[in-house]
């Protein structure tokens, strides 16, 4: 005896070698035995055998019409056995009644299945509607694989528009017909996406598709700002009579910060530092607060930036030469010897005598001119003032002279080529903006912790840098207390700190309480903001160093060691890994041979060739 029966959705052929009641032990056509309910057998029969039995049922099944067989079901449940003598005209022998149930099980459209070996017809509605279905979907994989082929071979189809590229490079919908042509393009081809579609010509410029990556998720709306109205400080502060300079490098123009040095007549110095005091022109209510509340921080880039505020409004508070302008002003009474003995802080209109730029300044104002006291240059008393009295600051915070040789980096594209200048770090002019700038922090923090108002401060502890409402010492810069409130037109934190300074000055109560959830929401979204603007300006100007290799055609280049296999580019800000070199103690440096720059992955092979003389 031989069965025809169903198990796991699938129909199947066996011979029976025991049968009871409820169940059955057979052997597969293969050899293979196993136990079945008795329930799953659709079909007893003697012969044919099984041997063969299901391809013959296959090939008959393949000459049955479907639509015919709907059209001779009526509208009634049946058995798959009645349709077959129906539809042969006489009792269907078992290769045919297989080949009927076999066509009615694969043809869900057709046949609604209601119990084992019994269907009834789909309604004509249904029908239509299922085969609608079908060819689209039929046409739909045509479709991908037109596209696929295109793809594959390295043009972009017509339905790939910028707006369909950009969504696929930064945004995919997996459900889309043209995401899921180019993943079965990738495939076939062994490309990634990005590869693929660069190849098809969809990425004509390898800095936007960096740059718009940022865009798309940090500026939706684009960079642009919406119409505002141009604040005007509040009050009437009154005038001071310092004559202020600031020293800021050539592309600045949010000038937060300047300086002033004045004679006493009892022979010691005033020394001011002067802050833009955009806090006067509007309140934590105001549009423009808003859209430094979303923004939160300039955002730094080679050859470009985008800014925290308008530029008129930027224009409204910057400390530009000639002229006065608001600012919130600390003021050192300094001794002869550079101490200080007294220190008060002011709301103040400020003279703005000069904007001294580090192109200009540095060539005269700088370790050599120091060490000799020579040299004829602008604010030459003062600056040299200036850099005695940071120098004993720092000797105040425990921090002795370093004169570490770390560098920073200008990029420029002029007319097409990258220009890459290095420029020492922790100069004189270095030196004398940071150790007034942690001054001005670190005394303006104390100042709001004493007063009990609430502040958004920076401290360390344990090497790791952390912001909190709390205040707190900063073991790292050797202060008790300090904040960011020296570049209010840049950074959101500095500018909600100055609010709280203007309210303690002007003994008005605290802009901000100290448990108010804005300033928990605004150092939250600082920190992310700034690490996503940070790594943006780091990614950009690996991806200028690598063009600027492809410019000079480096192909071999010094590096030093930094520690295992990482290593620094000479003269640029580019750090990778080399597998190849050896092990070679930090500090050493080696040669190394450069190949394959990848500026969209923005990374490029490198191999080590040779050990440099130190």
């Amino acid at each position: 005896m031989n069965i025809l029966y169903e198990e796991d959705g699938v129909i199947k052929v066996a011979s029976v070698m025991t049968d009871s009641i409820t169940s059955l032990q057979v052997e597969t056509p293969h050899g293979k035995r196993a136990k079945i309910k008795a329930a799953n057998v659709l079909l007893r029969f003697e012969t044919p055998p099984v041997s063969g039995f299901m391809d013959a049922a296959e090939t008959a099944a393949a000459e049955l019409d479907p639509i015919f067989l709907w059209e001779c079901c009526g509208a009634e449940e049946f058995a798959f056995a009645d349709l077959g003598r129906e539809y042969y005209g006489h009792a269907p022998s078992p290769v045919e009644a297989a080949a009927v149930a076999l066509k009615l099980h694969t043809a869900p459209m057709y046949f609604y299945k209601k119990g084992k070996g019994r269907y009834k017809a789909a309604p004509e509605e249904n029908l239509k509607a299922a085969l609608a279905s079908e060819e689209k979907k039929r046409k739909q994989a045509e479709l991908i694989a037109n596209h696929a082929a295109e793809l594959t071979a390295g043009n972009l189809p017509g339905a790939f528009t910028p707006q369909v590229v950009e969504s696929m490079l930064y945004a995919p919908d997996k459900n889309t017909l043209e995401y899921k042509a180019l993943d079965k393009a990738c495939t076939e081809s062994g490309l990634s996406p990005v590869k693929l579609l660069e190849k098809c010509g969809a990425i004509p410029s390898s800095h936007d598709f960096h740059l718009n990556r940022f865009l798309r998720e940090h500026f939706p709306e684009g960079t642009g700002f919406p119409e505002v109205a141009m604040p005007h400080p509040a009050g009437d502060p009154a005038h001071s009579d310092a004559a202020a300079f600031s020293i800021d490098d050539a592309a600045t123009t949010e000038i937060d910060d300047a300086f002033s040095v004045k004679k006493l007549d009892n022979g010691n110095w005033r020394i001011g530092v002067h802050i833009a005091a955009p806090a006067l022109g509007f309140s934590p209510d105001d549009h423009l607060n808003e859209i430094a509340a979303q923004r939160l921080s300039t955002v730094y880039m080679p050859g470009q930036k985008i800014t925290m505020l308008p530029d008129a409004v930027v224009e409204r508070f910057t400390l530009a030469a000639g002229r006065r302008c608001p600012a919130l002003s600390l003021y050192m009474e300094v001794t002869p010897e550079l101490e200080v003995i007294g220190q008060e802080s002011a709301l103040d209109h400020v003279e703005i005598a000069a904007n001294l730029r580090h192109d200009t300044l540095e060539p005269m104002f700088n370790e050599a001119t120091l060490a000799s006291r020579e040299g004829d240059y602008a604010y030459k008393d003062e600056l040299l003032l200036l850099w005695d009295f940071a120098t004993k600051l720092k000797e105040g915070r425990g921090k002795a002279e370093s004169r570490q040789n770390f560098a920073d980096y200008n990029f420029a594209v002029v007319d097409g080529r990258v220009i890459i200048t290095e420029r020492s770090r922790d100069t004189p002019i270095d030196r004398v903006v940071s150790e007034l700038m942690i001054r001005v922090n670190s005394s303006w923090g104390k100042a709001l912790a004493e007063a009990d108002f609430a502040a958004i401060y920076r401290n360390q502890e344990g090497g790791k840098v952390r912001m909190g409402v709390a205040p707190g010492a900063h073991q790292g810069l050797g202060v008790t207390h300090y904040m960011w409130a020296s570049s209010p037109l840049r950074r959101y934190v500095d500018l909600i700190n100055q609010r709280q300074l203007i309210a303690h000055l002007e003994n008005k109560p605290a802009t901000y309480g100290n448990r108010d959830e804005r300033l928990l929401i605004a150092m939250r979204d600082f920190e992310l903001a700034y690490e996503a603007y940070g790594n943006i300006q780091d990614q950009m100007e690996r991806y200028w160093c690598l063009r600027w290799l492809l410019q000079e055609q480096i192909g071999e280049i010094g590096a030093v060691v930094i520690k295992e296999n990482l290593i620094k580019f000479d003269h640029l800000p580019f750090f990778t890994r080399v597998p190849s070199l050896p092990e070679v103690a930090p500090g050493n440096r080696v040669m190394i041979e450069i190949s394959n720059v990848d500026l969209l992955d923005v990374i490029c092979h490198c191999k080590f060739t040779r050990l440099l003389e130190q």
